[in-house]
Protein backbone atom coordinates (compact mmCIF):
# COMPACT_ATOMS: atom_id res chain seq x y z
CA UNK A 1 0.00 0.00 0.00
CA UNK A 2 2.89 2.36 0.72
CA UNK A 3 4.12 2.06 -2.86
CA UNK A 4 0.55 2.60 -4.07
CA UNK A 5 0.26 5.84 -2.09
CA UNK A 6 3.76 7.04 -2.97
CA UNK A 7 2.95 6.85 -6.66
CA UNK A 8 -0.22 8.87 -6.10
CA UNK A 9 0.99 11.40 -3.52
CA UNK A 10 -0.27 14.47 -5.37
CA UNK A 11 -3.67 12.86 -5.98
CA UNK A 12 -3.98 11.96 -2.29
CA UNK A 13 -3.37 15.60 -1.30
CA UNK A 14 -5.90 16.85 -3.85
CA UNK A 15 -8.55 14.38 -2.67
CA UNK A 16 -7.86 15.21 1.00
CA UNK A 17 -8.22 18.93 0.29
CA UNK A 18 -11.47 18.41 -1.62
CA UNK A 19 -12.95 16.14 1.05
CA UNK A 20 -11.99 18.50 3.88
CA UNK A 21 -13.26 21.58 2.01
CA UNK A 22 -16.61 19.96 1.29
CA UNK A 23 -17.12 19.00 4.94
CA UNK A 24 -15.98 22.39 6.28
CA UNK A 25 -18.30 24.39 4.03
CA UNK A 26 -21.23 22.03 4.62
CA UNK A 27 -20.83 22.06 8.41
CA UNK A 28 -20.42 25.85 8.50
CA UNK A 29 -23.59 26.36 6.47
CA UNK A 30 -25.45 23.76 8.54
CA UNK A 31 -24.29 25.29 11.82
CA UNK A 32 -25.39 28.80 10.89
CA UNK A 33 -28.78 27.62 9.64
CA UNK A 34 -29.24 25.24 12.58
CA UNK A 35 -28.57 27.94 15.16
CA UNK A 36 -30.84 30.44 13.41
CA UNK A 37 -33.68 27.91 13.25
CA UNK A 38 -33.08 26.92 16.89
CA UNK A 39 -33.37 30.54 17.99
CA UNK A 40 -36.71 30.76 16.18
CA UNK A 41 -37.88 27.50 17.75
CA UNK A 42 -37.01 28.64 21.27
CA UNK A 43 -38.93 31.86 20.69
CA UNK A 44 -41.97 29.86 19.56
CA UNK A 45 -42.04 26.69 21.75
CA UNK A 46 -44.95 25.25 19.76
CA UNK A 47 -42.51 24.68 16.89
CA UNK A 48 -40.25 22.40 18.92
CA UNK A 49 -42.17 19.14 18.21
CA UNK A 50 -42.07 19.92 14.49
CA UNK A 51 -38.32 20.65 14.62
CA UNK A 52 -37.67 17.37 16.43
CA UNK A 53 -39.86 15.44 14.00
CA UNK A 54 -38.15 16.96 10.97
CA UNK A 55 -34.74 16.16 12.48
CA UNK A 56 -35.71 12.54 13.03
CA UNK A 57 -37.32 12.09 9.63
CA UNK A 58 -34.55 13.90 7.77
CA UNK A 59 -31.87 11.53 9.02
CA UNK A 60 -33.80 8.51 7.75
CA UNK A 61 -33.70 9.66 4.11
CA UNK A 62 -31.12 7.56 2.22
CA UNK A 63 -28.27 9.69 0.93
CA UNK A 64 -28.40 8.20 -2.56
CA UNK A 65 -32.13 8.95 -2.75
CA UNK A 66 -31.45 12.57 -1.82
CA UNK A 67 -28.72 12.81 -4.45
CA UNK A 68 -31.17 11.46 -7.00
CA UNK A 69 -33.66 14.19 -6.11
CA UNK A 70 -31.03 16.92 -6.28
CA UNK A 71 -29.46 15.91 -9.60
CA UNK A 72 -32.25 17.30 -11.84
CA UNK A 73 -32.08 20.61 -9.96
CA UNK A 74 -28.35 21.16 -9.43
CA UNK A 75 -26.69 18.73 -11.82
CA UNK A 76 -23.33 17.07 -11.30
CA UNK A 77 -20.51 18.59 -9.25
CA UNK A 78 -19.73 20.41 -6.04
CA UNK A 79 -23.08 22.08 -5.36
CA UNK A 80 -25.11 18.89 -5.32
CA UNK A 81 -22.57 17.35 -2.97
CA UNK A 82 -22.62 20.42 -0.73
CA UNK A 83 -26.40 20.54 -0.43
CA UNK A 84 -26.58 16.83 0.29
CA UNK A 85 -23.91 16.89 3.02
CA UNK A 86 -25.26 20.11 4.57
CA UNK A 87 -28.77 18.62 4.63
CA UNK A 88 -27.65 15.83 6.95
CA UNK A 89 -25.21 18.04 8.87
CA UNK A 90 -27.88 20.49 10.01
CA UNK A 91 -29.91 18.05 12.12
CA UNK A 92 -27.44 17.33 14.97
CA UNK A 93 -26.65 21.05 15.24
CA UNK A 94 -30.31 22.01 15.25
CA UNK A 95 -31.25 19.49 17.93
CA UNK A 96 -28.36 20.42 20.21
CA UNK A 97 -28.88 24.13 19.68
CA UNK A 98 -32.52 23.85 20.74
CA UNK A 99 -31.54 21.86 23.84
CA UNK A 100 -28.72 24.25 24.69
CA UNK A 101 -30.77 27.42 24.30
CA UNK A 102 -33.66 25.99 26.29
CA UNK A 103 -31.29 24.92 29.04
CA UNK A 104 -30.16 28.44 29.86
CA UNK A 105 -31.32 29.50 33.33
CA UNK A 106 -34.34 31.83 32.91
CA UNK A 107 -33.17 33.79 35.95
CA UNK A 108 -30.00 34.76 34.15
CA UNK A 109 -32.00 35.99 31.19
CA UNK A 110 -34.25 38.08 33.41
CA UNK A 111 -31.21 39.54 35.16
CA UNK A 112 -29.71 40.50 31.81
CA UNK A 113 -32.93 42.17 30.74
CA UNK A 114 -33.12 43.93 34.08
CA UNK A 115 -29.71 45.43 33.40
CA UNK A 116 -31.16 47.06 30.29
CA UNK A 117 -29.83 44.63 27.70
CA UNK A 118 -31.83 44.32 24.49
CA UNK A 119 -33.08 40.94 23.29
CA UNK A 120 -30.33 40.88 20.68
CA UNK A 121 -27.65 41.45 23.33
CA UNK A 122 -29.22 38.88 25.64
CA UNK A 123 -29.03 36.37 22.79
CA UNK A 124 -25.48 37.17 21.73
CA UNK A 125 -23.92 37.82 25.13
CA UNK A 126 -25.86 35.46 27.42
CA UNK A 127 -27.89 32.74 25.73
CA UNK A 128 -25.51 31.69 22.94
CA UNK A 129 -22.35 31.69 25.12
CA UNK A 130 -24.09 29.58 27.78
CA UNK A 131 -25.55 27.22 25.17
CA UNK A 132 -22.31 27.02 23.18
CA UNK A 133 -20.91 23.83 24.83
CA UNK A 134 -24.04 21.89 23.86
CA UNK A 135 -24.11 23.45 20.39
CA UNK A 136 -20.44 22.62 19.84
CA UNK A 137 -21.11 19.01 20.78
CA UNK A 138 -23.71 18.95 18.01
CA UNK A 139 -21.21 20.47 15.58
CA UNK A 140 -18.73 17.70 16.44
CA UNK A 141 -21.33 15.01 15.79
CA UNK A 142 -22.32 16.72 12.57
CA UNK A 143 -18.70 16.91 11.39
CA UNK A 144 -18.01 13.24 12.01
CA UNK A 145 -21.23 12.21 10.28
CA UNK A 146 -20.48 14.48 7.33
CA UNK A 147 -17.15 12.75 6.75
CA UNK A 148 -18.97 9.59 5.76
CA UNK A 149 -21.78 11.27 3.88
CA UNK A 150 -19.24 13.25 1.85
CA UNK A 151 -17.99 10.01 0.33
CA UNK A 152 -21.08 9.85 -1.86
CA UNK A 153 -19.91 13.06 -3.56
CA UNK A 154 -18.09 10.90 -6.08
CA UNK A 155 -21.44 9.65 -7.34
CA UNK A 156 -22.16 13.15 -8.66
CA UNK A 157 -18.52 13.92 -9.58
CA UNK A 158 -17.97 15.87 -6.39
CA UNK A 159 -14.67 16.19 -4.48
CA UNK A 160 -13.18 13.84 -1.92
CA UNK A 161 -12.12 10.27 -1.34
CA UNK A 162 -15.44 8.84 -2.44
CA UNK A 163 -14.00 8.44 -5.93
CA UNK A 164 -11.36 6.04 -4.62
CA UNK A 165 -13.96 4.10 -2.63
CA UNK A 166 -16.12 3.65 -5.71
CA UNK A 167 -13.05 2.76 -7.77
CA UNK A 168 -12.04 0.16 -5.21
CA UNK A 169 -15.50 -1.38 -5.25
CA UNK A 170 -15.52 -1.42 -9.04
CA UNK A 171 -12.13 -3.16 -9.09
CA UNK A 172 -12.94 -5.78 -6.45
CA UNK A 173 -10.62 -8.71 -7.03
CA UNK A 174 -8.25 -6.55 -9.09
CA UNK A 175 -4.68 -5.58 -8.28
CA UNK A 176 -5.43 -2.24 -6.61
CA UNK A 177 -9.08 -2.64 -5.63
CA UNK A 178 -8.33 -3.10 -1.94
CA UNK A 179 -5.65 -0.39 -2.00
CA UNK A 180 -8.09 2.20 -3.35
CA UNK A 181 -10.89 1.41 -0.90
CA UNK A 182 -8.69 0.90 2.16
CA UNK A 183 -6.53 3.98 1.53
CA UNK A 184 -9.60 6.16 1.10
CA UNK A 185 -11.23 4.79 4.25
CA UNK A 186 -8.11 5.33 6.36
CA UNK A 187 -7.68 8.84 4.94
CA UNK A 188 -11.27 9.79 5.83
CA UNK A 189 -10.77 8.49 9.38
CA UNK A 190 -7.56 10.51 9.77
CA UNK A 191 -9.23 13.70 8.50
CA UNK A 192 -12.15 13.09 10.86
CA UNK A 193 -9.80 12.71 13.84
CA UNK A 194 -7.94 15.91 12.91
CA UNK A 195 -11.20 17.83 12.63
CA UNK A 196 -12.43 16.50 15.97
CA UNK A 197 -9.17 17.53 17.65
CA UNK A 198 -9.54 21.00 16.15
CA UNK A 199 -13.09 21.29 17.50
CA UNK A 200 -11.92 20.15 20.94
CA UNK A 201 -9.28 22.88 20.90
CA UNK A 202 -11.86 25.36 19.67
CA UNK A 203 -13.98 24.49 22.69
CA UNK A 204 -11.05 25.12 25.01
CA UNK A 205 -10.65 28.63 23.63
CA UNK A 206 -14.32 29.58 23.18
CA UNK A 207 -16.06 28.04 26.19
CA UNK A 208 -15.90 30.07 29.38
CA UNK A 209 -13.93 28.41 32.18
CA UNK A 210 -16.93 28.89 34.46
CA UNK A 211 -19.12 26.53 32.43
CA UNK A 212 -16.45 24.24 30.99
CA UNK A 213 -16.95 20.59 31.94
Amino acid sequence: MWDFLSERYAQVLALAYGHALLVVVAVLVASVLGIIIAVGVTRAPKLEPFANAISSIGLTIPSFALVGLLLPLLGLGFWTSLVCVAFYAIFPVLRNAVVGLQGVNPGLLESARGMGMSEAKVLMQVRLPLAWPVILAGVRVSTQMSMGVAAIAAYVLGPGFGSWIFTGLAQTGGKNGVNYALSATIAVVIIALIFDLFLLLLGRFTISKGIRV
